[in-house]
């Protein structure tokens, strides 16, 4: 019997940004522009080149702003036409016809459970995909359509996954892998598909079962749906998408993949600016004098770094020298 297909796509936007305060106070940390687009877009670009047909996003209050970037922009269009710019005129049409958006609110902070529950009545009784704003993932195939082709195969829930360092497992959910020989090992399937017997979120160093971290791309059977409206909030008072899944992994078979590509994690200040850069290197026109004021500029803290040294050298040496007499 074929599996039902995956059409729709839940993105949650609804988080107050706090970890890139003052800059979104107000404004959406979603609306962040990496190089010239917003980090959701990239998003929204990925589920499209994945085969996504219809994208709900949840918001929450201040997200306006998400609305009318994928919205009709008639003014500005007019505004272009009398200049006559063409290509600015397609790339703002094409962007409102991307793909159908819709829009659910959570009106509370409950976590990314809740979050994905406000979405139900979008998705039905369908799989569905669910892509968080905050990782950017570069690869050759989009890392959802890697996804989907593994559920394809499997027709389960499947989470993608890649490995972290052991110090690093508390910042995220971690999968205990079935078939495994120790913490760190697990029997995969063509090295990159792993049976999950359980999760843990956010476990310490000692308690972690893996170094398999589940980051934001997952395929999820809606037989969760009835699983979250059940999950009581955790302390934090949070509903916890990793709490549902461990409960769907009692009932149905859940598969981690590793997928194939290089993930920024964009709500980080560090890994924001990774991003900027290397989307900045990829873009032609950039690429090139962008390079060349990079070189500059760590030459140019290399300088600093070493006048800052030979200056406390030179202090020590005389500190030394007065301390001889």
């Amino acid at each position: 019997m074929p599996h039902k297909p995956v059409r729709k796509a839940i993105i949650p936007a609804a988080g107050w940004g706090t970890r890139f305060l003052p800059a979104t106070k107000a404004q959406p940390k979603e609306m962040l522009p990496i190089v010239d687009k917003p980090s959701i877009q990239y998003i929204v670009e990925e589920a499209v080149a994945s085969g996504i047909e219809d994208i709900i996003i949840v918001t929450g209050k201040n997200k306006r702003a998400i609305e009318d970037h994928f919205d009709r922009a008639v003014e500005l269009e007019a505004v272009l036409r009398e200049k006559g710019d063409q290509e600015l005129i397609q790339l703002v049409e094409d962007l409102s016809n991307m793909v159908d958006i819709h829009y659910v609110r959570q009106k509370e902070a409950r976590g990314l459970g809740h979050a994905v529950y406000c979405a139900r009545k979008f998705v039905g009784d369908e799989p569905f995909a669910v892509l968080l704003g905050d990782d950017l993932i570069e690869s050759r195939v989009p890392c959802l359509r890697q996804l989907l082709d593994v559920y394809e195969e499997c027709g389960s829930t499947v989470l993608a996954v890649q490995q972290v360092p052991l110090p690093d497992v508390k910042k995220y959910g971690i999968i205990d892998p079935a078939d495994r020989n120790d913490g760190s090992a697990a029997k995969t399937v063509n090295g990159r598909l792993i049976r999950v017997r359980d999760l843990v979120e956010k476990p310490a160093v000692e308690d972690a079962p893996s170094r398999y971290a589940v980051i934001g791309r997952y395929i999820i059977t809606p037989e969760v749906f009835d699983i979250l409206g059940a999950t009581p909030p955790g302390a934090s008072g949070e509903v916890q998408l990793t709490d549902a899944l461990r409960s769907l992994a009692r009932i149905q078979p859940i598969h981690a993949y590793l997928f194939e590509g290089v993930r920024y994690d964009v709500g980080d200040k560090l890994g924001f600016l990774e991003a900027t850069v290397h989307f900045a290197m990829e873009r032609p026109e950039l690429a090139a004098s962008f390079g060349s004021f990079l070189t500059e500029v760590v030459q140019e803290f290399e300088q600093k770094k070493i006048s800052v040294e030979a200056v406390n050298q030179v202090a020590v040496s005389k500190y030394n020298t007065r301390g001889v007499r």
